[in-house]
């Protein structure tokens, strides 16, 4: 009875896996878009080489589940960020820095279209008041760095 229990709750996660982003998310930005999923990886790390951000890291749960035999919708997480930013995030709040790399996070949807959707830094950096208006302003520099590589990795 045990194994049968754990087996639909193993099923049950894999289900919910598999759902799409949600259209709206407080304190994200979130863009559906027609391209398939490796399209929008392949857009999306283009749009990062072509902003004053580089790509830090890119972790793949797809790929890491295939090492265990399960099959996933796309699913990748890039880590974004540059060093001018690091200093100066480092140098309003030594504890935001636990933060970057900044995430953004392609997802394939049902319909095998995808998904590019971040967090806000504006809303990441702002559980940090010790960083006064230099971490707000660097936050919403980034913004609107995110803002334009999201632009660019979605558009046609």
């Amino acid at each position: 009875m045990r194994r049968f229990h754990a087996v639909g709750l193993m099923l049950m996660s894999f289900s919910a896996v598999a759902a799409d982003m949600p259209e709206a998310l407080p304190g994200w930005a979130v863009h559906r878009t027609g391209d398939d999923y490796a399209t929008l990886v392949e857009k999306t790390e283009a749009a990062v080489g072509e902003s004053a951000l580089g790509v830090v890291f890119k972790a793949s749960p797809t790929a890491a589940a295939k090492n265990i035999g399960v099959e996933l919708p796309g699913n990748m997480v890039i880590g974004v960020y540059g060093p001018q930013f690091a200093v100066r995030s480092l140098q309003a709040s030594v504890p935001a820095q636990v933060e970057p790399p900044l995430r953004l996070y392609v997802t394939e949807n049902d319909d095998g279209t995808a998904t590019l959707s971040y967090k806000l830094p504006t809303v990441v950096f702002s559980a940090y008041p010790d960083g006064g208006p230099e971490l707000a302003a660097l936050a919403t520099e980034l913004d609107a760095i995110l803002a334009e590589i999201a632009e660019n990795a979605v558009s046609p």
